[in-house]
C-alpha cells in the first residue's frame, strides 16, 4: 500500500506541475483512455506478461512537454486539454538489452483534442519485440561439452546454456546464432526477426557440422497453445481467465464465473453517481472495482456484492480498510444492475 501510496502523489504531483494544459477553461476538451482488453489478451504470454496496470503510460502535448508519465495504473480517468494533438504511449517495461521472459507489449497512438469535445484512445498493446528459443537435442550437447550458445543482435548479445528452455528477447533485426565450446566458435545462423515473431531452432549434432538445422517461425506468438496444451479453458472458467471489467460489464447473465479488478471504493448509493473512495467506509455489504487502481468514477466501477460469511469477512472495505486499491479476483453472478451499475452478485470465492 505504501508503493502505491507513493505513485499516487508522484501522479498528483505530475497532474500539478503541468496545470496550464490541465484546465477546464475556454477551448479545452476531454482526454482519456483504455488498454484493449481483447488484443491484450489475444498476444499475452501469461506467465511472461505484467499486469496491465503495471504497464509504463506517457502523455506528451504537441511540443514534446510530458504531461504525465507512469503506471497506467495510477493514470488518472481523463485529462481536460487545450485543443491540440498529444501523443499517448504505453509500454509493459522498459526493454534496454537483449533478456529473457521479456516480451515487450505496446502501442502509441496521436490522439486530436477538440473544444468540448471527448476523445478516449483505445491502446491496442501487441508485443513489439522478437524471441528466439532453443531446443538443444542430446546428441548436439553431447558433441559440445561445456560449450553454449551466444545469439547476437544490434542491441546485444544473449548466452543460452543447452538447457535453457526460456525465450529470449530482442528487438526486430538481425540476430545470429553462434556456437561457442573449448573448441571452436562457429556461426550457426543468421536470421531478421520481425515484431511478434518467435524464432524456434532445434540443433541436433550435425548441426554441428552446418547441417540439420531445424529452423520453424512462429509468426503469431501463439503462446497459449504453446505453453498450456490441451483443450482451452473459457473466459471467466478461473483466477487466470478471468474476465476483465470491460469484458464483465458486457456479459450480464454468466453465472458462476472469475472476475478481474482492482478494490477501488465503497458504500455506493442505488442513485447517481455516489461513491466513497474512503477511507472511512460505513457499508460492509458491497464494494466497487474497476480496471486500475486510480478510478475515481462510479461508472467505469463494477458493484461486487459481498454477502454474510466469510467472502464479506476478508473483502469488506468497513474491516479491511488496507484492501484499497488491491487485485481481486471474485466468482460470482454477472448482473445488468446493482447499486445503478453493473454489479457481480452472489460471490462464493475469491483470491488474491
Amino acid at each position: 500500500m505504501k508503493t502505491a501510496y507513493l505513485w499516487s502523489l508522484a501522479a498528483v504531483a505530475a497532474a500539478l506541475s503541468c496545470s496550464d494544459f490541465l484546465t477546464s477553461g475556454s477551448g479545452t476538451g476531454e482526454l482519456s483512455w483504455k488498454i484493449s482488453d481483447q488484443d491484450y489478451v489475444a498476444t499475452r504470454g501469461a506467465s511472461e506478461v505484467p499486469d496491465t496496470n503495471e504497464f509504463i503510460l506517457k502523455v506528451c502535448n504537441s511540443s514534446g512537454k510530458v504531461l504525465y508519465e507512469g503506471k497506467y495504473g495510477d493514470s488518472p480517468d481523463r485529462m481536460m486539454l487545450q485543443e491540440g494533438s498529444y501523443s499517448v504511449s504505453v509500454r509493459s517495461s522498459v526493454f534496454r538489452e537483449p533478456s529473457f521472459s521479456a516480451p515487450l507489449y505496446g502501442d502509441d497512438q496521436v490522439a486530436v483534442v477538440r473544444k468540448g469535445g471527448k476523445n478516449c484512445i483505445c491502446l491496442h498493446c501487441t508485443m513489439l519485440n522478437s524471441g528466439l528459443r532453443l531446443r538443444v537435442g542430446k546428441d548436439f550437447s553431447d558433441s559440445c561439452p561445456g560449450g553454449n550458445i551466444l545469439v547476437q543482435s544490434a542491441g546485444g548479445a544473449l548466452s543460452y546454456s543447452f538447457e535453457e528452455r526460456r525465450t529470449g528477447y530482442f528487438m526486430p533485426g538481425k540476430v545470429s546464432v553462434s556456437l561457442h565450446s573449448a573448441i571452436e566458435d562457429k556461426l550457426l545462423v543468421t536470421r531478421t526477426l520481425s515484431a511478434r515473431e518467435v524464432l524456434d531452432l532445434g540443433l541436433s549434432s550435425s548441426a554441428v557440422d552446418g547441417d540439420g538445422l531445424s529452423v520453424e517461425v512462429d509468426t503469431s506468438k501463439t503462446w497459449i497453445n504453446e505453453d498450456f496444451p490441451g483443450e482451452e479453458l473459457s473466459p471467466g472458467s478461473d483466477p487466470g481467465h478471468a474476465l476483465s471489467i470491460i469484458q464483465a460489464t458486457a456479459s450480464a447473465g454468466l453465472t458462476g464465473v472469475w472476475v478481474k479488478g482492482y478494490i477501488v471504493g465503497g458504500d455506493l448509493t442505488s442513485a447517481g453517481s455516489s461513491m466513497n473512495t474512503g477511507p472511512v467506509f460505513t457499508k460492509d455489504t458491497h464494494l466497487a472495482i474497476a480496471s486500475r487502481s486510480s478510478v475515481l468514477d462510479k461508472a467505469s466501477c463494477l458493484s461486487v456484492e459481498l454477502k454474510k460469511g466469510p467472502v464479506r469477512d476478508a473483502l469488506n472495505l468497513v474491516g479491511n480498510p488496507e484492501l484499497l486499491g488491491r487485485c481481486v479476483y471474485v466468482k460470482g453472478d454477472i448482473v445488468e444492475s446493482y447499486y445503478g451499475i453493473p454489479g457481480v452478485k452472489n460471490v462464493t470465492e475469491y483470491s488474491f
